[in-house]
């Protein structure tokens, strides 16, 4: 096996909630979603996972005492596709919304709506573009799928699939900014480019965004 397709292979195979190739979200992936990009850091999350983050240095945490998870959504709505069809994007966000609360619940009650000493999740699955040679480009869809070069000698390529998400917290009475993440993951790879994308692909990648939510709660709470 040459260098390059080996150096691919265990890219892929250690894939985890972040890409090989870029693992932070770039400034022109940015879908808008946010209001305010520009005091965005580099960080990592509790599982480890590249991140870009803030958090209002005078947050306290103590103040709430529920948490309302706004619907997710998709920013800026996609348009389906046959390997991307309408089914897979409404179960990919089902699980992200479901996800989310299921999370949270572990450390707040859920709140009916935002209110005094409510914190309110916003959280969107936004779009991501892709321009690789030999793919047809995938632009303002929420999954990138991106060509790696895993199988040799048969011309057929096993395709990553990336999913990026944009979230902001805000207190519920005031509506002020609490903190803000942008970040991207990987979902299971597809065996080639005719194979039809699943929400089931992306499970892992959402499950662990929202365990990594409450994660990053607990120990702001502690601090």
């Amino acid at each position: 096996m040459r260098l390059g397709q080996m150096m691919t292979v265990l890219c892929v195979a250690s894939l985890g909630l972040a890409g090989c190739a870029s693992k932070v979200t770039q400034p022109d992936e940015y879908s808008g979603f946010l209001s305010d990009y520009s005091q965005l850091k580099q960080a990592k999350s509790p599982s480890g996972a590249e991140v870009m983050r803030w958090v209002d240095p005078k947050l306290d945490l103590s103040r709430y005492s529920a948490v309302y998870v706004e619907p997710t959504q998709f920013y800026p709505k996609p348009q389906a596709t046959a390997k991307i069809p309408d089914s897979t994007l409404r179960g990919i966000n089902d699980d992200f919304n479901r996800a989310l609360k299921r999370e949270l619940a572990k450390s707040l009650p859920l709140a009916d709506g935002p209110g005094p000493g409510v914190i309110v999740v916003r959280a969107a699955i936004t779009a991501v573009s892709s321009k690789t040679e030999g793919l047809k480009p995938y632009e303002f869809v929420p999954v990138a799928l991106v060509a790696a070069a895993v199988s040799t000698g048969t011309g057929i390529r096993d395709q990553e699939t990336t999913l990026g998400t944009e979230a902001q917290f805000l207190d519920g009475a005031s509506g002020k900014v609490l903190a803000q993440v942008v970040r991207k993951g990987t979902g299971k790879p597809l065996a080639n480019d005719s194979q039809v994308m699943r929400a089931d692909d992306m499970k892992g990648v959402v499950d662990g965004w929202a365990a990594d939510l409450h994660q990053s709660y607990l120990k702001l709470k502690k601090r």
